[in-house]
C-alpha cells in the first residue's frame, strides 16, 4: 500500500527510544522528514542521523515553555507540520489511594498541558491547508486501567477524552485525530513497569515477564517496529476516514471489543 506520505513533515515527541523511536522510524522510511526529539539534545541528533532526512532537537516538554520551545525549533527546522505524535513517559507507578494533590497535577502537567500546548500550535496550520494528522502514542489504560499505574491511568485518560472531541471539531477539515493504545511492547517503559512489579511482589524479574505474557494471547510481548507501522497507516492518506479512534495494538490483550 502507498501510504501517500512522501514529501510531509512531522513532529514525533520523545523519539530517541521505545515506541516514539519506531514512530519516527516508520514515518522516516516512507519519505516523511521528521523532528526527532528527546531531552537530551545529543541524543535526538544521533537517533536522527540513523533516518534519512531527520533532523533532532533537545527538549524537556515538562519544563515551563518547553512545548513552545520544540514548536518553535521544529518549524525553524522543517516548516509547518502535517504530522503532529504526541508520547511522552508517563508517572511512577502507584496506586490510586496514595496519590494526592501534587501527583494529580504532575499527571496533568506531564501527559495533558504540554500536548495540548502542541496541538493549539499545530491545528491552525493544518486547517489551513486542509490535511493534517494527529497520533497520540497513548496505552491500553485508556480502556482499561491498569493496576499500580493510577496517574498514568488518570492523564492519559484525559488527554483522550481532549482529543476525541478534538476530532469531531475539525474533522471536515482534513485533519484526523486518533490515539493509538500499546499494549506489552518489548520497550524500556514496559521493562521498568515489569522490574516495579517484581520490586512489588517479590518475584523475580522472569516471573513477572512471564506471567505477562500468559494474559496476552498472541504469547509474547510486542516489537516496536509492528507499533509503528500501525502508527504510520494511521497517519497516511488512507487513513483519511479513521478519526476519534482509539486503536490497540496489544496482542489481543484487553478482552473488550
Amino acid at each position: 500500500m502507498q501510504l501517500g506520505l512522501a514529501g510531509k513533515t512531522a513532529l514525533i515527541c520523545a523519539s530517541t527510544s521505545g515506541l516514539g523511536r519506531a514512530t519516527a522510524r516508520a514515518l522516516a522510511e516512507e519519505g516523511v522528514t521528521v523532528v526527532v526529539t528527546g531531552r537530551s539534545g545529543e541524543r535526538a541528533k544521533e537517533v536522527a542521523g540513523e533516518l534519512p532526512g531527520a533532523v533532532g532537537v533537545g527538549c524537556d516538554l515538562v519544563a515551563d515553555g518547553g512545548a513552545e520551545r520544540l514548536l518553535t525549533a521544529a518549524r525553524e527546522a522543517v516548516g509547518d507540520l502535517d504530522i503532529l505524535v504526541l508520547n511522552g513517559p508517563g508517572p511512577a507507578p502507584g496506586p490510586a489511594r496514595a496519590i494526592d494533590t501534587a501527583g494529580v497535577a504532575q499527571a496533568i502537567a506531564t501527559l495533558v498541558t504540554p500536548q495540548e500546548i502542541l496541538v493549539r500550535g499545530t491545528l491552525p496550520a493544518m486547517v489551513e491547508k486542509g490535511w493534517g494528522r494527529i497520533l497520540s502514542i497513548s496505552s491500553t489504560s485508556v480502556q482499561a486501567p491498569l493496576p499500580n499505574l493510577s496517574l498514568s491511568n488518570l492523564g492519559r485518560a484525559a488527554l483522550a477524552g481532549y482529543l476525541k472531541t478534538l476530532a469531531a471539531e475539525v474533522a471536515a477539515h482534513g485533519v484526523t485525530v486518533n490515539s493509538l493504545l500499546p499494549g506489552r511492547i518489548a520497550t524500556p517503559r514496559a521493562r521498568q513497569i515489569d522490574e516495579a512489579a517484581a520490586q512489588r511482589t517479590g518475584q523475580s524479574l522472569d516471573e513477572v515477564e512471564a506471567a505477562s505474557k500468559a494474559t496476552i494471547p498472541a504469547g509474547r510481548y510486542g516489537d516496536p517496529a509492528e507499533f509503528g507501522a500501525v502508527a504510520a497507516f494511521l497517519c497516511s492518506t488512507q487513513a483519511a476516514y479513521v478519526t476519534g479512534s482509539a486503536l490497540r495494538c496489544d496482542g489481543g490483550m484487553v478482552p473488550t471489543l
